[in-house]
């Protein structure tokens, strides 16, 4: 799976991107509201040898990272979880290095990403876990044309503390009518 829009590649992660991803995933301010912060270098790599090679599997992870062509730096990344034995439904996560927000590179990512799970993989239903607080995913999602389908109060324990946790889903049928 390699993509490119007008500003980006799109491309599997690989066993050399640990340092980039280290970069800005391990910006403890930054990421916050992520799941997952390294704090080694090993253990960006450690991440890196667990997702699944190839996308499309069912219950497993599969990540891909946003690439600047003209510096050929990596900006950010994209998780992809193929949710269930059938197949059709796929959660996704983009974390976007902090020097790049705000610029509509995650946006362009996952309109990109989103096409291509419905319209190349035949997916039904994408879905996305955010915090409460954060506020410009909430803002990002929204405009990408998903729906609040949830509100779950401290059902997850991130960084040593239960947050609440909003899901945010678009289907393939309501996507047609907002690209």
């Amino acid at each position: 799976m390699h993509l490119k829009t007008e500003r980006l590649i799109i491309r599997p992660i690989e066993a050399n991107d640990a340092s980039a991803l280290f970069k800005y995933r391990s910006d403890k301010e930054a990421n916050k509201y992520q799941g997952w912060i390294p704090e080694t270098i090993k253990d960006a790599e450690a991440f890196i040898s667990k997702v699944a090679k190839q996308p499309n599997v069912p219950e497993t992870w599969f990540q891909l990272v946003l690439i600047e062509p003209a510096t050929q730096q990596i900006i950010g990344d994209i998780g992809l979880h193929f949710l269930d034995s059938d197949n059709l439904q796929v959660e996704l996560g983009c974390t976007l290095d902090k020097e790049y927000q705000g610029n509509g590179f995650a946006t362009e990512a996952l309109e990109t990403m989103i096409d291509y799970l419905f319209n190349h993989l035949s997916k039904h239903r994408i879905i996305t876990s955010i915090d409460p607080f954060n506020s410009s995913s909430i803002k990002l999602v929204e405009r990408l044309g998903f729906r609040k389908e949830a509100h779950f109060v401290q059902s997850l324990l991130i960084n040593g503390q239960w947050v609440d946790d909003l899901v945010y889903a678009v289907l393939k049928k309501d996507w047609k009518t907002i690209v």
